[in-house]
C-alpha cells in the first residue's frame, strides 16, 4: 500500500505536473485564493484537476504513512518481544519462577526471575553434562563486580535479568542452565536448551548507497533491533542540516524521523573520516518498524546516501545487551561546576571512593589541549611543579585522550624535563578515560584518577580535607600529540588563585553552559570573487566552504554545495548587454539522482529553484536562460551536463584555512562519464541590472550577476589568462585523480 502511494505520490509531482500552476489563466489564479469558490466549484472556476488529485495522493501517502504499523503487519516478531522462548525455570527449591529466552548466542534473558535468596552459595549456573552437576561454571550476576568472586546471588521478586555467558561460550555449547548451588551441591531449579535452536542473530546489510557528500561505509550490521553498527563511515560534514533518518516507503522522503548520533546527540552531524559507530533508533521504534536508514539533509530534503532495511529480519530484540558507551551509560549529573577560564573552560566533579571523577568542557579546536590540575605551589597560580591532566581529541586516532603530565618547567618535553607525559620521564598515566564529545565548538572529556596515587615523584596526592590551589590551560598540541610548551596569555590560563574543596557539595559557580557561548571569533569569510571582461564560464559543483564562504557571502543558508564559475567558489559575474556569453555546464544530467541533478540557468531570482515552484510562487521569477517552456506553459531545464565536482579530499577543513586559495588544495575535481552541457546566452538589452546564475532544482546555489551596458566593464578581474590557469589546474586534478586507475590497470 505504501509503495503504490509513493509511486501516485511521485506521478503527480513530475516537472510536469508540478509545473502545472506556470500556465494558469489568470481567472483561475483568482479562483484559488478564493476559499469559497474554490471548494464549491473548482472545475467551473479554471482550478486543473491535477491540483485535486495531488492533494489526493498527498492525503492517501499520509494516512498510509500514519497506519504504518498496519503495513508492517506480520513483519515484526510478537510483543513483547525477548528472543527464542526456551521453557519456563522448573522449581526444586526456594521459590525459583522464570521464563527463560535466547536473546542471541550468548546472552540469555530471564523474564520475572524469582529466588528467595536464602541459598548459601547460589549462582546461575551452566554446563553440557546431560543433567545440572558439578561440572559447570558460573554465569557471573550481576555482570560487573568487584572482587576476586562472582557475588552469591541474592533474592529476586520478578526481576528481569541478562545474562552474557561467560568466556567465549556460546548457547550451543551448554545444555542447561540452573540455579545452584555450589556448597552442597543442589539444584534449585533447571530449564533444558532445546538442542538445535536457532537463536535470533545480527543481520548484516549492504553498505550506504553513495549519493552525495562523500558518503560511504562498510557493510552496516543490525545488532538488535534498535541498534545499528556502521563501519568505515565516511561522510564530508559540509550539510548545514543532516541527521541519520529513518522511515517507511520505497525510497528515503521527508515523512522520517531523526536517529541520534553515536553520541546520543541530535545534532546536526559532524564530518566522520572512516570511523566505526553504532547508533540507536530513539524510544519505541525498531528495526521492523522502518523500511530504510539514511543520512537526510532536513531543510533542503535531500538524501545524501541509504541502505534499505530487509523485510525478513529475525534479529535479537533490544533489551540492553548491546552496549554503546555513549548512549546507555547515563551521564553524570554534577553538582560542582566551576569556570576556570571565562567561555573557555569549565570543570565538574565529584568524588567516586577513592576516586576523583573530571570532566573538562573546553571551546577548543581540534588542534588544542585543556589542562587542569593542582597547582606547583599551594597559594597562588604557578604552572612549574604542577601536577595536571591534559585532555584531547586525538584526530590520528579519531579518539579521546587524557594524559597525566608533571611539569617541571615551562618548555619543552625533552624526556626528562620540560611539560612531559609522565610516561615520557619514567613514571605511568593514572589517568582513565570515560568517555568523550565533541559538538558546538565545545570538547569535553570525562575521566577519573586515584585520589592517593601510586607514585610519589610526579603525581600529587588529592586532598579532600581542605581547599586546594588548581592550575587550568589551554594551548596548541605539537606533532607528537603533546602539550606544546608556549607562552600563555592572560584568556588561555588562570593566573588568579583559584581554590577547590574536592569533597565539596553544590559548589555550582557555572552561571551558564559552553555550549551557549556565541563564538564571536568565527572563521574570517574569504572575500567575493569577481569575474569581469571574460566571455566563456565553465559552471560545476563544489562544497560551499563551510562558515567562511556561501553563507558568508550571501547571508543565507545553503545545503551544503554550490556552483564554482572558472573554479572560484560562488563569483560575481559582469556581463555587458548585447553580448554573448558561453557557459560550459557540468551540473548533472539525471533527473533520477536529485542530488546530482543541478541544472543552470539565469533569473532574476536571488533564491533560484524553478523546478520547485508552483503557481504564483513559479510566476514570481523570470528566467532569462537555460529554461524552455512547453505547449502547456511547464518549465523545462535546459541547462543540463554530466556531473563534475570539487570534493573534499578528507573531510571539510574550510575552518581552519584562512584562504580561499589554500582551501582549493584540499579539494580534488572529479568528473562522471558524458559531455558538458553547453548554454549560448546572449544579454538582453532590457536585462534589469542584477540577475542571478542558479540551479532549476534546488535553492540557493549560485550569485550575482552584475548587467552593465556595452563598454561599461571595468577590466578583468579574473582574465582570461586566469581561466587558462584554472583550466590546467582541473585537468592536472584529474589526470592527478586518475593515476591510480591507470597504474591499477598497467599492472
Amino acid at each position: 500500500m505504501w509503495r503504490k502511494a509513493s509511486r501516485l505520490v511521485r506521478e503527480t509531482t513530475s516537472w510536469k505536473t508540478r509545473r502545472q500552476g506556470q500556465a494558469e489563466a489568470p481567472s483561475a489564479a483568482v479562483a484559488t485564493i478564493k476559499p469559497s469558490t474554490r471548494t464549491s466549484t473548482p472545475i467551473a472556476h479554471g482550478l486543473p484537476i491535477i491540483i485535486t488529485w495531488s492533494q489526493l495522493a498527498i492525503v492517501a501517502a499520509v494516512a498510509v504513512l500514519l497506519q504504518c504499523h498496519v503495513c508492517q503487519a506480520g513483519r515484526a516478531p510478537p510483543e513483547p518481544y525477548y528472543g527464542r522462548y526456551i521453557g519456563d525455570f522448573t522449581n526444586f527449591a526456594h521459590g525459583i519462577k522464570g521464563q527463560i529466552y535466547a536473546v542471541d548466542e550468548s546472552t540469555l534473558f530471564v523474564k520475572s526471575f524469582a529466588y528467595d535468596g536464602t541459598g548459601p552459595d547460589a549462582f546461575f549456573w551452566v554446563g553440557k553434562t546431560p543433567r545440572p552437576s558439578p561440572d559447570g561454571y558460573i554465569i557471573p550476576y550481576p555482570e560487573e563486580y568487584t572482587g576476586m568472586d562472582p557475588p552469591i546471588l541474592q533474592a529476586h521478586n520478578r526481576t528481569d535479568i541478562i545474562l552474557r555467558l561467560p568466556m567465549g561460550k556460546r548457547i550451543k555449547d551448554i545444555r542447561w542452565l540452573s540455579v545452584w548451588c555450589r556448597r552442597f551441591t543442589v539444584d534449585f531449579g533447571e530449564v533444558f536448551i532445546p538442542p538445535n535452536l536457532d537463536v535470533p542473530k545480527p543481520r548484516v546489510l549492504p553498505e550506504f548507497k553513495r549519493l552525495a557528500h562523500g558518503l560511504r561505509s562498510s557493510n552496516i550490521s543490525v545488532l538488535d533491533a534498535k541498534t545499528f553498527y556502521i563501519p568505515n563511515l565516511h561522510y564530508d560534514g559540509a550539510g548545514p542540516d543532516a541527521y541519520f533518518w529513518v522511515g517507511n516507503g520505497s525510497e528515503p522522503n521527508i515523512m522520517g524521523i531523526k536517529v541520534p548520533n553515536e553520541s546520543g546527540s541530535l545534532e546536526p552531524l559532524r564530518g566522520y573520516q572512516g570511523e566505526d559507530i553504532e547508533i540507536q533508533l530513539p524510544e519505541s521504534l525498531t528495526v521492523y518498524d522502518i523500511d530504510w536508514l539514511a543520512v537526510w539533509c532536513v531543510e533542503y530534503r535531500h538524501n545524501f546516501g541509504h541502505v534499505y532495511i530487509p523485510r525478513d529480519l529475525d534479529v535479537p530484540p533490544a533489551l540492553g545487551q548491546t552496549k554503546i558507551t555513549t548512549t546507555t551509560t547515563p551521564r553524570p549529573v554534577y553538582s560542582n561546576c566551576r569556570e576556570i577560564l571565562p567561555n573557555k573552560l569549565q570543570i565538574k566533579w565529584e568524588l567516586q571512593g577513592e576516586y576523583l571523577q573530571v570532566e573538562l568542557f573546553g571551546r577548543i579546536t581540534e588542534d588544542q589541549y585543556m589542562a587542569f590540575g593542582l597547582s606547583g605551589a599551594n597559594g597562588r597560580a604557578q604552572m612549574s611543579q604542577s601536577d595536571v591532566v591534559v585532555a584531547f581529541y586525538d584526530t590520528t586516532t579519531r579518539v579521546f585522550r587524557a594524559e597525566d603530565y608533571f611539569i617541571s618547567d615551562l618548555s619543552q618535553c625533552d624526556g626528562q624535563r620540560g611539560a612531559c607525559p609522565d610516561e615520557r620521564i619514567g613514571g605511568r598515566n593514572d589517568v582513565i578515560v570515560l568517555s568523550g564529545d565533541r559538538k558546538n565548538g565545545v570538547t569535553s572529556i570525562r575521566y577519573k584518577r586515584l585520589l592517593q596515587p601510586n607514585e610519589a615523584i610526579y603525581d600529587a596526592p588529592i586532598p579532600t580535607d581542605r581547599e586546594v590551589s588548581v592550575i587550568a590551560a589551554i594551548g596548541p598540541l605539537n606533532a607528537r600529540k603533546e602539550a606544546n610548551a608556549h607562552s600563555h596569555t592572560a584568556s588561555d590560563h588562570n593566573q588568579d588563585d583559584i581554590r577547590i574543596n574536592f569533597s565539596a557539595r553544590n559548589d555550582h559557580a557555572c552561571q551558564s553552559s559552553l555550549y551557549d557561548v556565541k563564538d564571536e571569533s568565527g572563521p574570517r569569510p574569504w572575500p567575493t570573487r569577481k569575474i569581469e571582461g571574460v566571455r566563456k564560464f565553465r559552471a560545476s559543483i563544489g562544497p560551499t566552504g563551510g562558515k567562511r564562504g556561501y553563507t558568508s557571502i550571501t547571508g543565507v543558508p545553503s545545503w551544503g554545495i554550490a556552483w564554482y564559475v572558472n573554479d572560484l567558489l560562488i563569483p560575481e559575474i559582469t556581463v555587458e548587454r548585447g553580448l554573448t556569453y558561453e557557459f560550459i555546464i557540468e551540473g548533472g544530467n539525471d533527473p533520477s539522482q536529485p542530488a546530482r541533478y543541478h541544472p543552470f540557468y539565469i533569473t532574476d531570482s536571488p533564491e533560484g529553484g524553478l523546478g520547485q515552484k508552483m503557481g504564483l510562487e513559479a510566476r514570481k521569477q523570470k528566467a532569462y536562460a537555460g529554461v524552455e517552456y512547453d505547449e502547456d506553459g511547464n518549465a523545462i531545464p535546459t541547462g543540463g551536463g554530466r556531473y563534475c565536482e570539487w570534493e573534499h579530499q578528507t573531510i571539510d577543513r574550510s575552518a581552519e584555512i584562512d584562504t580561499f586559495e589554500e582551501y582549493m588544495k584540499t579539494l580534488v575535481f572529479k568528473c562522471e562519464d558524458g559531455e558538458p552541457g553547453y548554454l549560448n546566452w546572449t544579454v538582453p538589452t532590457n536585462a534589469p541590472d542584477q540577475l542571478y546564475y542558479q540551479c532549476f532544482t534546488h535553492n540557493n546555489l549560485g550569485w550575482k550577476i552584475n548587467v552593465v551596458d556595452m563598454g561599461s566593464s571595468g577590466g578583468s578581474k579574473v582574465s582570461s589568462h586566469q581561466f587558462s590557469f584554472y583550466g590546467i589546474f582541473t585537468v592536472f586534478s584529474l589526470v592527478a585523480t586518475s593515476l591510480p586507475f591507470f597504474g591499477h590497470v598497467l599492472a
